[in-house]
């Protein structure tokens, strides 16, 4: 007699217990023990000879109780992490099998049901099994493309292909990835990480270890796709100018922000961003753009100049939002020049004009960007989905060349229903 077992749906599963062990070296071992579940399906089965093949289909519905372990190993595939649950076994207390829903079957249906138990257990154990695994890598590779798509935005993403197969220990699980910013059709080039173990605690759930190679990479990239531009008009420029400075404003700047009906100043970086991380914090030196206009009468003189900024900035995340704490900075004035039909009014090496220009950067400037920068940060994770995460005491901590980002954390319910949604289609 051949059976198969070409259908099989799960009802009203519930779950004594369950428990979870790594094992360092080998892998992961999860026991699911009490496990009640309603097997339902379709047996078909057929016997003969060479000379006749007879086949039958019967329904079925299978009461059962069952102890579940998996012990999944976890590879490198395709850069990517996959799983192999093939060490996988049922243990059944109960099973109840009724054929065509017949639960006081008679003397003969009981008979030929006795039969077939036995093979039906091992069908079982082989589908369940065999959904297990195609399961655990439907939600491996769910998992790592949200991940790509959290780090992609226009024309910027990460590669986070990992590297090697996960490495296990007894309290952690451990992956390298790419971390490669791309841009168009180029992509950056990362030396080898000087990433150790030990560089990280053990009393968190998630670390993230990021060093200057991947943060670099992304700014430049992010220069180069002209997202460091700032605009400010009219009365919101006007009331970041009324805090006092201990230069002397010019006539041109009052006259431009106080008399004129539209002033505008148009701020830009001017070089790639260049960012280095201490313990102290992050460091970022840029060369900046500036352009105040007060009309659209080319008789109207433009305030143009550029500056060397130095920045020092911690970084820290609360109540779903980045924060930007400027430390200290220093403001170097390249140039200033006031024009008028493309004609140089004014260039003196130290005049007030420059003084002015540097202590207005300094003190009303890289707090308005770095307020700026934060805000726009915060949206773009927000869009990316952080926001639906419930990220617990997040801690940003700045290194010798990297930062490390640990939390505690809640999967989001969204993704959870996502991923049921995609496998189940």
């Amino acid at each position: 007699m051949l059976l198969y077992l070409p259908s099989l749906e799960i009802h009203n599963l519930t779950i004594g217990r369950s428990a979870f062990e790594l094992r360092a070296g080998e892998g992961i071992t999860m026991e699911i023990s009490n496990v009640s579940a309603v097997f339902r399906g379709t047996i078909e089965y057929g016997y003969g000879s060479w000379l006749v093949v007879l086949s039958q289909t019967l329904d079925f519905d299978i009461e059962s109780q069952i102890d579940l372990g998996i012990k999944p190993k976890l590879y490198c595939a395709n850069d990517k992490v996959a799983a192999d649950t093939s060490d996988c076994y049922l243990s059944f207390h109960k099973l109840r099998l009724h054929l065509q829903g017949d639960k006081e079957p008679n003397w003969l249906k009981k008979l030929f049901t006795d039969f077939i138990t036995f093979t039906v257990k091992l069908l079982i154990k082989s589908q369940v099994c065999k959904e297990i695994n195609k399961v655990a890598n439907i939600l491996a590779d769910f998992i790592q493309d949200t991940a790509g798509q959290f780090l992609s935005d226009g024309d910027i993403s990460v590669d986070i292909g990992v590297t090697a197969a996960p490495v296990i220990t007894a309290n952690y699980v451990e992956s390298y990835h790419k971390g490669v910013t791309n841009y168009h059709n180029s992509s950056a080039l990362i030396i080898d990480s000087v990433f150790h173990p030990s560089q990280l605690t053990e009393n968190r759930m998630l670390y993230f270890w990021l060093s200057d190679q991947i943060f670099n990479p992304m700014i430049a990239a992010a220069h180069k796709d002209g997202r460091f531009q700032l605009s400010i008009s009219g009365a919101e420029l006007t009331e970041l100018f009324n805090r006092s400075l201990c230069s002397v404003t010019p006539e041109f700047i009052q006259q431009c922000l106080w008399d004129s009906d539209s002033p505008e100043l148009r701020l830009w970086t001017s070089s790639v961003p260049f960012l280095n991380t201490s313990t102290l914090g992050s460091t970022v030196w840029v060369e900046t753009s500036g352009q105040l206009t007060c009309g659209r009468s080319q008789s109207i003189p433009t305030l143009f100049f550029q500056t060397r900024v130095v920045v020092d900035v911690t970084a820290s995340y609360s109540e779903k939002q980045l924060f930007l704490q400027r430390n200290s900075s220093q403001i170097f004035v390249i140039r200033a020049d006031l024009t008028s039909q493309n004609q140089t009014l004014i260039h003196e090496d130290e005049s007030e004009d420059e003084e002015f220009v540097r202590e207005a950067v300094e003190k009303i400037g890289v707090p308005k960007v770095l307020s700026v920068l934060q805000t726009e940060i915060t949206r773009l994770l927000d869009k990316q989905g952080t926001k639906l995460f419930d990220i617990i005491h997040p801690e940003v901590i700045p290194r010798d060349g990297f930062t490390v980002i640990q939390m505690d954390f809640g999967f989001p319910h969204h993704l959870l229903v996502d991923f049921l949604k995609k496998t189940l289609q």
